[in-house]
């Protein structure tokens, strides 16, 4: 576990071959702030080195898994610094795709935005019956570019995808398993139990089927992911710069002062 000592916002435990990972900001709702989003650009990377990691975890802290970006973190995001973020956010979705281990995401109250793509490139996705998912990129003015364009409409469809993300509407979690956004649903407070669970099933299979299988898979994912991230990153940075997203972030922070 010492290769995890340097990170702050994540924390991990580990049995039997299974790391859970687990979003533990500072923040309401395990909101990503710039430490986590700088942690987030690693972790994955780490993981896929640690060749005692059979099968992953990645879930959130107390109530939510993540509700999204920290609207703070945004409004006083410099150009210099924005530029660092886009080039850590392409890298998430990158190192999440690549990931050698089988990943599941046991998913409590809200994943939103950026932490619903988290959420939903990972292999597996099991949601407590009282979870939503959504990517509300557009009622702060931005494009939904960290990936939600890539994984939304590989899950669901096109049609569906631009009308959720066009939206930005939440979707209850029986919802979302009925049209293929998620895949199971249980009880409140059962996403973490039941994703150990079949992850310790996972890291007890033959590793090399098991990682082949879904290296097999993910190359369909990852041309997707060719040939949509840049663009929709590109596009999201654009109107992350314009005045009609500050106004909204300002607006949206007063309403919740």
């Amino acid at each position: 576990m010492d290769r995890y000592a340097a990170f702050k916002n994540l924390t991990f435990s580990q049995q039997d071959g299974v790391l859970t990972v687990t979003l533990a900001p500072a923040t309401p709702l395990n909101a990503i702030n710039g430490p986590l989003h700088t942690e987030l650009a690693a972790v994955f990377a780490a993981i896929a080195l640690d060749k005692s990691v059979d099968a992953v975890v990645l879930t959130g802290e107390g109530q939510a898994f993540c509700g999204g970006a920290d609207l703070r973190w945004l409004r006083d995001m410099t150009p210099a610094e924005r530029d660092v973020v886009f080039a850590e956010g392409r890298r998430i979705v990158l190192d999440l795709l690549e990931i050698p281990q089988p990943t599941i995401a046991a998913i409590e109250g809200s994943a939103v935005g950026l932490g619903a793509t988290i959420a939903l490139f990972c292999d597996v996705k099991i949601a407590a019956e009282n979870a939503q998912v959504g990517d509300p990129h557009v009622r702060i003015g931005v494009v939904a570019g960290d990936g939600g364009c890539v994984i939304w409409p590989w899950l669901v469809g096109a049609g569906r995808a631009k009308r959720y993300l066009m939206t930005g509407d939440l979707i209850p979690a029986p919802e979302a398993e009925r049209i293929g956004l998620i895949d199971q649903v249980v009880g409140p407070g059962e996403s973490k139990a039941q994703a150990e669970e079949l992850a310790r099933r996972l890291a007890r299979g033959h590793r090399k089927a098991i990682r082949g299988t879904k290296a097999s898979v993910n190359v369909l994912l990852r041309d997707a992911v060719n040939q949509v991230l840049d663009t929709s990153l590109a596009l999201e940075k654009e109107t992350m710069a314009s005045d009609e997203h500050h106004q909204a972030v300002l607006a949206f922070l007063e309403r919740t002062r």
